[in-house]
């Protein structure tokens, strides 16, 4: 018995019209560049600062919890219990922050905010998506922080899973994104 298996040919007729250079940091080609993804120091310098933010009220519900009147044990379930507890925190923190403010405290801290790749604000589904994003990249073992290491364009996990980014306020102006990449140009060409 004989199998024949075919492939078919590729067609990249259009693989010209795509983005060309680092996305979404550029438009179509003629087009004029988007909104700039914030530097990776100044990201995780505000990872840190919702990370403290996140330890310091987790810390602070479990002494509440040993001052009325609950223990802590060195077994596993109990072990479980609070690994558990932390990633319900870490849930509830970048869920609330992201969906109600659409950036974390540590976000504004550092001057940053959100933005899609077509350079606008984010919608509610993005930062739904984006929510969902946190769960995914801190629960491999931080793995979709850290994929922005190696990804081309320095995005992590979330970043693709919502089509959203990381940028410096001053970029980010309440317009269409017309109006956004037409700031973002002229704040660029004052640097």
């Amino acid at each position: 018995m004989e199998i024949a298996v075919l492939q078919p040919e590729f067609d990249f007729a259009g693989a010209e019209a795509h983005r060309s250079g680092k996305w979404p940091r550029r438009g179509l080609p003629g087009e004029a560049p988007l909104l700039p993804v914030a530097e990776l120091a100044d990201r995780w310098r505000a990872g840190r600062i919702d990370a403290a933010i996140l330890l310091l009220a987790y810390a602070g519900f479990l002494a509440l919890f040993g001052l009325l009147g609950g223990h802590f044990g060195f077994r596993k379930v109990d072990a479980a219990v609070c690994v558990a507890m932390l990633v319900l925190f870490h849930a509830q923190y970048f869920a609330l922050f992201t969906l109600c403010g659409g950036s974390t405290p540590g976000m504004r801290t550092c001057g940053l905010r959100l933005a899609t790749f077509d350079g606008a604000p984010p919608r509610l589904g993005q930062l739904l998506w984006r929510s969902f994003g946190y769960l995914v990249s801190g629960g491999t073992l931080l793995l979709g922080f850290l994929w922005a290491l190696w990804d081309e364009d320095h995005l992590t996990w979330h970043d693709r899973i919502s089509q959203t980014y990381v940028t410096h306020s001053e970029f980010l102006i309440e317009k269409g994104s017309t109006g956004v990449i037409a700031e973002s140009q002229r704040l660029a060409a004052e640097k």
